[in-house]
């Protein structure tokens, strides 16, 4: 049976922890599996990436494979041909396929034709390679993650959405403080708040996204607005447990979400999890592909 990455919820807990525990051995040995050796990966993106791009194509070719790049506008996707044409032509070439794109219907279409495994690399909804590789990175820093606390502040989108999905699986409390029309919606083990000092309290990890993503710039100065006091500052870390360290999934804008300061200095890791990025999607794949 083929598996795919939609959300996050596809996976049992135990398999979220080996992920983390695969992708920590991956990043000591980056060779060490050869999942893709003599494949190829369709890696489809329709938005812009920075992370996201240079995770997965270096990533793919340190499993040995070849990562096939499609952008916006090189397939007939863009010329009006169906999701499902798409997946069944690149299921008899590819091992496996990624998207990054806006709406998750089409990543849940694509996933329903093709034979291969579909990974969602970021829609609307949810970001789970994200929240992995967050995982990842608090079982560095902290040597554990069951009873870790992770605090995120700001909108409640789709990063927020995948830390409590994936979080609540690795025994990681999840806490989401967001402002009045900015909150996520109820998810199983997430704690829901609209004031931040009580979402950091005792927290290991505080977490922010951008206030404006792409999509959202006809809004920005009423985001921008809103969104001022869930900003990610030396004092707001100062309220969460000794030790805690700053997370931000990028790109930032120093003096909005986050300041200089934090995103700069000693108290984050933030940079750890960019690079985990790439040794946690391998682990995902080699488990999509073997398991």
């Amino acid at each position: 049976m083929t598996r795919h990455l939609l959300t996050g919820e596809e996976l049992t807990p135990d398999e979220v922890l080996a992920i983390v525990a695969r992708a920590e051995e991956l990043r000591a040995a980056p060779g060490a599996s050869q999942v893709l050796a003599g494949r190829s990966m369709a890696l489809i993106f329709e938005k812009p990436s920075t992370r996201t791009r240079v995770s997965f194509e270096t990533g793919v070719a340190e499993l040995g494979g070849h990562p096939l790049v499609l952008r916006s506008g090189e397939l007939q996707l863009s010329r009006g041909e169906s999701v499902r044409d798409t997946a069944l032509v690149l299921s008899r070439h590819v091992a496996a396929i990624g998207i990054r794109t806006g709406p998750d219907a089409e990543v849940e279409e694509l996933a329903e034709h093709a034979s291969v495994p579909v990974v969602n690399m970021l829609t609307a909804g949810h970001h789970p390679c994200q929240a992995l590789a967050d995982l990842q990175t608090l079982q560095q820093r902290f040597g554990r993650l069951d009873g870790l606390k992770l605090a995120y502040v700001g909108d409640g989108n789709n990063v927020a959405r995948s830390l409590a999905i994936l979080g609540e699986k690795a025994g990681v409390q999840v806490a989401v403080a967001s402002p009045p029309g900015y909150e996520l919606e109820p998810v199983a083990g997430a704690q829901l708040t609209n004031d931040p000092a009580e979402a950091v309290a005792g927290a290991n990890a505080v977490y922010t996204d951008v206030w404006v993503s792409m999509g959202d710039e006809a809004t920005a100065d009423e985001r921008r607005a809103a969104l001022a006091p869930y900003r990610i500052d030396d004092a707001l870390l100062d309220r969460a447990a000794a030790g805690a360290v700053a997370l931000h999934c990028l790109p930032a804008h120093p003096g909005e979400e986050i300041t200089a300061s934090v995103l700069y200095g000693e108290r984050q890791a933030i940079w750890d999890q960019a690079e985990n990025r790439r040794h946690a999607q391998k682990a995902l794949l080699e488990l999509l592909l073997t398991g």
